[in-house]
């Protein structure tokens, strides 16, 4: 695969809406920018974990077990529910009104992140995809293939904390303190819909 088409991939990857993007907006807005960020490194650990495993081949044995791959599955949809139900029922506090944010640590952000992304299935199958291509392809060697899976990471890390810090932005503050609560809500159905259709899918 050409190095530029690569690149450009790879961008694609990342902006693309889902689960994830979600879960960084619901953390930005409702408890702002640094739960943002720690999701965002959340995120962009999990990959460098598709990445490794992707790699070592134990992905693909993973995708060809039928038992393994359900655990996957439905894993990673309980966890999206989970996340969900939490965002649904969540009550503002008087202090996240005045900008402070809950009282979850930041291991607490950095986890939602980092178990959203690392029990998707279609991520999985993702990455057992491109980078089975990319380590068969002529010419290819397997820095190449470490080289590209840090750009992925970084791009993640970079993406969803410029998500982060936009929507955390003072510019926003005060539209978002008036909605902050049912925006969270929406965010919660609609992390219930993707586990939702994530089980519902073959």
């Amino acid at each position: 695969m050409e190095i530029v088409g690569l690149l450009l991939l790879g961008i694609l990857i990342v902006i693309s809406p889902g689960a994830d993007f979600v879960l960084v907006v619901k953390n930005s807005l409702a408890n702002g920018r640094r739960a943002g960020l720690l999701t965002a490194c959340g995120i962009s650990t999990a990959i460098g974990i598709h990445v490794g495993y992707s790699m070592l081949g134990v992905g693909y044995l993973i995708s060809q077990n039928a038992v393994l791959f359900s655990l996957v599955k439905y894993a990673g949809a309980g966890y999206l529910f989970y996340l969900g139900i939490t965002a649904l029922f969540a009550r503002t506090s008087v202090m996240l009104e005045k900008g402070h944010t809950t009282d979850l640590s930041g291991a607490a952000y950095w986890r939602q992140g980092f178990f959203c992304n690392l029990f998707n299935p279609k991520t999985m199958l993702f990455f057992i995809s491109l980078f089975s291509q990319i380590i068969t392809a002529e010419g290819s060697s397997p820095v190449l293939a470490v080289l590209y899976g840090g750009y992925l990471a970084l791009l993640h890390c970079l993406w969803f904390g410029l998500v982060a810090y936009a929507l955390s932005a003072p510019a926003f503050e005060g539209y978002v303190n008036q909605w902050k609560q049912r925006i969270q809500q929406l965010c919660g159905v609609g992390l219930m819909g993707l586990s939702v259709a994530l089980v519902l899918k073959s």
